[in-house]
């Protein structure tokens, strides 16, 4: 419905295109009739010229005599009678008029039989001055006629429109009631309109759509359309209706399962291949979630789900991620990816608000993707939350690292691995570190996951290696042998193994009591580098240990394009090893082709005497782990 004051400007609109176009069409008549009146006194005066006769009077006479016959009954603006350049009457209006300047044109003629010229131009002003009166009415009327017609109209619209809005609202008011589908119609009716009433019944007919919908809609704004999961949205719900507000939840573990191969397989494969990985993957969750019927998943992002066991204790959830594991690496053997998805743990309870707690699980996902494929981690440092100084986020974080990386806040711990002969050269394995400003340590797996994920990691790489060779040369260590970890990220960062290149060779006595370990999985990225990586550190006489070995599935391949001095084996095969048969026969198989090839194999996490027992039964070169030595300070 219109406003007042917008009906009003609609109606002066309209009544300055009616005054426009009247003034107009008077405009053309007057100018019309002002021309046939122009011509017609020329035929006047051509007409009276006749009458006279040449030289039967004197001119002056002639002209007085012709201009009395022609202002009898006509009115002049201007008035002119001469012969040659000789004027004989002269008359003009004192009062002249613009539009009549402007329409009545100056008029010449000849009278050739007296040798006169006889110029005029008529005056109009008498109908000029009635138009105008009249216009001016006109003008006036339509005022009066637009402001009454705008107060009119708007009065009968909003007349008009209460009378719809309450006929609307009483039929609208129905489908309040739940039974409404079921009433019948009310004969009431304030206006008997049919357009009215069908647009009222095509309302209630979308509305009645829209209330039977309303569930279904608010499902399918709340589920994943790709794997039928609740999304992001239902999880802060849940979280928010079930754990911290009242109720049988008091605590339990939330899970996050980051989809790691999805971006390279959206650009390889297409995204058609990623949807049916993730497909596959949230199909693996919901399998081993059967098991624990009050567990809920979710779909937090394109990469990510996560995962609430209520009311379980975090060692209870590590098992159900432990099958997980299992089940991904069932998945990675028969779709060649590296790897498949790495999962973060965190427990919460009432006290814990769901974005640290995010944050939390999302940096256990960068632990574990440190470690062995799909394998998972439980971040247990609660510290993080419980400090109000320092918020661990990744800003903070950034700021930690590059603090510790500065101030050279780290300290070396050394953990021997143990010779299982007389003549196997072995080494022991330097652990770093890092502490704060206020020299508490920061938890290590925690700082290295968020060195990876800043983009840091090189630069504590440096920071170690500076360290250990500083520590052995000063304190004149230099009759054993280091081991010293160097990220996957290192290897293939070209201005670091310029760096390292050159460091070793300005350290010509400590080099050689250097081995450098290297995950197998950083090896696969890139053969070729890690062949130049090898080659470099062999020239400038270090060693190399390929650790986390057996975890890849191209384990033989190393055999043929490097030439490591070591292969250190996954934990995964040496732990209990005394009672599993088929990784002794595969453990057994590795040693013996190793040994061809001159390189020592190490065992690593073994905890037990049956597992040194038999491992030196295989005729492995040294073991390493809690039970051979706890580190010790360098």
């Amino acid at each position: 419905m219109y406003k007042f004051s917008k009906l009003f400007i609609k109606n002066i609109l309209f009544a300055l295109i009616f005054i426009t176009a009247l003034a107009g069409i008077t405009f053309l008549l007057l100018s019309s009739y002002i021309n046939q009146q122009t011509l017609a006194q020329q035929k006047k005066i051509q007409t009276i010229s006749q009458q006279f006769v040449a030289n039967d009077t004197l001119v002056q006479e002639l002209a007085t005599k012709l201009a009395v016959i022609m202002h009898a009954g006509t009115d002049y603006q201007t008035l002119m009678i001469r012969s040659n350049s000789q004027i004989y009457v002269s008359y003009q209006n004192n009062q002249p008029h613009v539009i009549n300047s402007l329409l009545a044109k100056r008029k010449t003629i000849s009278i050739e039989n007296l040798n006169i010229q006889v110029q005029y131009q008529l005056n109009f002003i008498n109908i000029i001055n009635f138009l105008t009166k009249l216009f001016i009415c006109i003008i006036a009327l339509s005022i009066i006629f637009v402001f009454i017609s705008a107060r009119l109209n708007y009065k009968l619209q909003f007349t008009i429109f209460r009378i719809i809005s309450k006929q609307i609202s009483n039929e609208l008011s129905k489908i309040n009631d739940s039974d409404f589908i079921t009433k019948e119609d009310s004969h009431e009716k304030l206006l008997n309109i049919p357009a009215l009433e069908e647009g009222i019944a095509e309302i209630k007919s979308m509305m009645t759509t829209q209330f039977k919908n309303t569930t279904n809609l608010e499902i399918k704004a709340h589920v994943d359309s790709l794997t039928g999961i609740e999304n992001r949205n239902r999880f802060v719900q849940f979280y928010e209706n079930q754990i911290i507000q009242d109720s049988p939840l008091k605590f339990g573990v939330i899970l996050i399962t980051r989809c790691s191969e999805l971006q390279t397989i959206n650009q390889v494969h297409g995204y058609n291949s990623g949807d049916n990985y993730i497909i596959k993957i949230a199909d693996i969750i919901k399998s081993t979630l059967a098991t624990r019927p009050t567990g809920k998943l979710f779909r937090l992002n394109s990469s990510d789900f996560a995962t609430i066991l209520p009311n379980e204790q975090l060692k209870e959830a590590e098992h159900y991620a432990s099958e997980l594991t299992l089940k991904f690496n069932d998945y990675q053997q028969t779709s060649e990816l590296d790897s498949i998805a790495f999962t973060g743990l965190v427990y919460f309870d009432k006290s814990k608000p769901l974005g640290e707690l995010l944050a939390l699980a999302d940096t256990g996902v960068s632990v574990a993707q440190t470690q062995k494929s799909n394998s998972w981690y439980a971040q247990k440092d609660i510290d993080i939350l419980t400090d109000n100084s320092s918020n661990f986020g990744s800003q903070n974080w950034r700021h930690e690292i590059d603090s510790v990386i500065d101030a050279r806040r780290v300290t070396l711990l050394l953990q021997p691995i143990q010779p299982n002969g007389r003549n196997n050269r072995v080494y022991s394995e330097v652990l770093a570190r890092f502490l704060n400003a206020n020299d508490d340590m920061l938890p290590t797996a925690t700082f290295i996951a968020m060195a990876e994920k800043l983009d840091k990691i090189t630069e504590v790489d440096r920071l170690i290696i500076e360290t250990v060779i500083k520590e052995i040369t000063t304190k004149n260590m230099l009759e054993s042998n280091y081991g010293i970890n160097i990220s996957p990220r290192s290897i293939n960062d070209e201005h670091f193994m310029i760096w390292l290149e050159r460091k070793l060779l300005r350290e010509p006595n400590a080099s050689p009591r250097l081995v450098f370990e290297i995950s197998e999985l950083g090896m696969q990225q890139n053969i070729k580098t890690a062949k130049r990586v090898v080659d470099m550190l062999h020239r400038v006489g270090s060693r190399v240990t390929i650790e986390r070995f057996g975890v890849g599935l191209t384990s033989f391949k190393f055999f043929r394009g490097l030439t490591p001095d070591y292969i250190k084996m996954d934990s995964s095969y040496t732990r209990d090893i005394d009672d599993d048969k088929n990784n002794q026969y595969f453990l057994r198989l590795m040693v013996d082709l190793a040994h061809r090839l001159g390189i020592s194999v190490l065992a690593e996490s073994v905890e037990s005497q049956e597992e040194k027992h038999t491992l030196e039964k295989l005729f492995i070169d040294g073991c390493q782990g809690y039970y051979i030595g706890k580190p010790t300070k360098l």
